[in-house]
């Protein structure tokens, strides 16, 4: 089990609205929880991030929570901001 998947299963055992609507949802904002969980990892918060990125908090929490058409230039400055590189796939 990788840090994604490990970090998945913690927020399953504890957010029970998480758990019911994560396996039907997944796809859908998968790439927003990459981000939040990167974020984390870096230490960061919300607004933390949005200083560095020049925008609001707000749009922080759009990307982590409704990250479906997001484009690829956000991304990489998000991923840039957390000293990341954006690395795409695909398979």
């Amino acid at each position: 089990m990788d840090d994604v998947q490990r970090y998945i299963q913690q927020r399953k055992e504890v957010d029970l609205e998480f758990a019911k609507t994560f396996d039907d949802g997944y796809e859908q904002f998968k790439i927003g929880e990459l981000l939040r969980y990167a974020r984390e990892k870096a230490g960061l918060t919300q607004e933390e991030l949005a200083g560095k990125l020049k925008t609001k908090k707000s749009a922080i929490s759009r990307m982590e929570n409704h990250s479906e058409d997001i484009k690829l230039s956000t991304l990489f400055h998000y991923a840039e901001a957390l000293g990341k590189k954006l690395q795409v796939s695909l398979q």
